[in-house]
């Protein structure tokens, strides 16, 4: 009997603790044939070419081909980081994985859980900054959120 499919959702910044989570998922949770779709949400006040276009539901899925080139990052306003890209490589090679991105614009807890109803996602990734009681009150965590929101199994990687 053949094995399904699974999407896997990585919520991206570009943070440490947010490559942490990708390298963890990659590890650990990626399985022959999954598709990897790395999340990434940018502040709503952000002004990027794309973004007039796509503000409301974010944009079309974009193949780890195009996360190379300088356009996208362009159009997008995401940073063009090697480390990630190598990582989305490493899992297509090794585990046949197909690897794309989304873009959002807006509140990071609430496109996160948007993402997992829109995308279908089966799994959600997300790092944890490691916030103390205080600051959590204050700032808000956006992986707690979504744990206690998302519809699918959510895992919180934490930085060191």
């Amino acid at each position: 009997m053949a094995t399904k499919t699974r999407i896997v959702g990585i919520a991206m910044d570009f943070s440490p603790t947010s490559k942490l989570a990708l390298r963890w998922a990659v590890d650990n949770l990626i399985s022959r044939g999954d598709q990897i779709i790395i999340i990434n949400v940018e502040p709503p006040h952000a002004d990027h070419t794309r973004k007039e276009l796509f503000v409301e539901n974010g944009s079309p899925l974009v193949p780890l081909e195009e996360l190379r080139e300088i356009n996208f990052t362009k159009q997008y306003g995401i940073a063009r980081d090697p480390e990630v890209i190598d990582i989305l490589d490493s899992a297509s090679k090794t585990k046949g994985a197909k690897a794309v991105a989304k873009v959002y614009w807006g509140d990071p807890r609430e496109k996160l859980c948007s993402a997992v109803e829109d995308l279908h996602l089966d799994s959600l990734v997300v790092g944890s900054r490691g916030l103390g009681a205080i600051k959590r009150v204050l700032l808000g965590s956006v992986s707690n959120h979504v744990v206690r929101n998302a519809s699918c199994p959510v895992t919180v990687v934490k930085g060191k």
